[in-house]
Parts: C-alpha cells; structure tokens; sequence
C-alpha cells in the first residue's frame, strides 16, 4: 500500500525573519482610497495607513470592521502589495457568498470608508527575495505570491522567479494584466484557443525542477486545502524537496 503525502502547513525554516510584536499588536486606521475590478468576482482594496510600519511580500494582517450596533468581525488577509509601497497596502478579496466581511467590502465599500488593520503578521510564509523562488497559487491564492512577485520588479532583483497560477478561466485569472514572462497560467474548465485545459499536472512542474538555478528552489504554495495538497505532491514528486515547500492554505 503506497503511503499518502500530506505536506505540513509550516515549516522550520532556520533564520526566518522575525515580526515586530509591538507592530503587529497595535490596531491602526486605514482609509480605502482605490477599488480595483481584477475579475467578476475579485476587487483589489487600496488603503492609505500612514503608520504602517511596512512589511514582507507574503505576509498578512489582521482587518476588523464594527458595525453601527457595535458588532465586531476580524478576518485575516494576504498583502498583495510591496513593501515599497509606503504608506499604503492593497488586498484582494473574492466575494465569497454568504461572507460578511467580502460582502461588505464588494457591496458596501467606498472610497473614504475606514477600517483597523494590524500587522504585519508571521513570517513562515515571507520571501525577502534572496533566494530563487517557485511560486504555486490558484484563485485568490496567488494574493501573496504577487506580493513576491511586484517585489522582485519593484526591486530589479536578479534572484529567478517563476509563477504557477491556476485559474477556472482567463475571466477568472486575477492580476490577468501583470503577468509576464516569468508566469504561466494553468486553465482548469476554459482556455483562450490552443490552451491546453485541465488542472496543475506533472507538465508543468517537472521542467522547472529539472533546470532548477543553483543552490534550487525555496517553494510557495498557495490555494485551498485541496490545491495545496494537490500542488505539493507535484512538488515532491518532480525532486523538490521538502523541507523547502512552504505552504499557506485556506477553505
């Protein structure tokens, strides 16, 4: 009987950079400025925190909203923008049906409208663009990994770094009009004509562990549980090892 991979969530990584307690403990106003349609059921949220102390591409932060009545809700969200972005940070939200904090954001929202945010929070997940980074999303999965990716640009970093992203279709592909050479989109249900679809597969993982850069590959992954422990045994499979697949998951 073949033992089943189940990648862990979390990774002992020596020498992870640290967050400032003191930072990611303090609630801070932030004031939405812009809204962004990425596709028919994304929107980028862009807020203006003067305070914000900064952060690295893959981290994330806390949101609160509270109703008139005095009702609280908090939700945790990736960072889809660049620490150089002074001042301000962006998220990218899905609205999911029946959820009260997308709700509000995707029917509610407007710009002036302010919120709480705390953060930076962990930095298991974190890429400060040292090492080549081989970066695996589907859906709103790919939030952090733009954060990575909109680093290594801002920065002109020499360091490769290639993208997987998984979309249901090219209506569906979020940040569909940033990608580059260095992305290939995966089409699970709808293809522009002549592209291939069907889910992430061997095809397209193996070639890039086969010509890994020097010193190989630091893996993230990004997605629901299903896509994680889905994209994770390609990884595996294809040679990566894997104690460097760092994993953030949700769903």
């Amino acid at each position: 009987m073949t033992e089943t991979f189940v990648p862990p969530t979390r990774f002992a990584v020596p020498g992870r950079i640290g967050v400032s307690n003191r930072a990611a403990a303090t609630w801070q106003t932030a004031t939405l400025t812009e809204i962004r349609r990425e596709t028919p059921h994304a929107a980028t949220f862009r807020f203006a925190v003067p305070r914000w102390a900064g952060h690295l591409p893959g981290q994330h932060l806390m949101l609160r909203l509270t109703a008139g009545d005095g009702y609280v809700a908090q939700r945790h969200y990736s960072l889809a923008s660049p620490p150089d972005d002074a001042g301000h940070i962006e998220l990218t939200l899905d609205h999911v049906e029946g959820g009260e904090v997308s709700g509000w954001f995707h029917t509610m929202a407007r710009p002036g409208d302010s919120i709480e945010v705390r953060g930076p929070l962990s930095g298991f997940f974190a890429w400060p663009g040292d090492r080549p980074a081989l970066l695996i999303g589907a859906g709103s999965g790919v939030v952090p990994l733009m954060s990575m990716l909109r680093h290594h640009r801002a920065r002109g970093l020499d360091v490769p770094v290639r993208l997987l992203v998984s979309a249901r279709g090219p209506e569906e592909l979020i940040y569909a009009r940033e990608y580059g050479e260095e992305t290939t989109p995966v089409f699970t249900r709808r293809a522009p004509d002549g592209v291939p679809v069907g889910r992430m597969a061997a095809a397209h993982v193996a070639p890039l562990l086969a010509e890994q850069p020097p010193g190989g590959w630091e893996a993230y992954v990004c997605g629901s549980n299903g896509f994680a422990e889905h994209a994770s045994r390609l990884l595996v499979e294809a040679g990566q090892p894997v104690d460097r697949i760092r994993i953030e998951r949700f769903g």
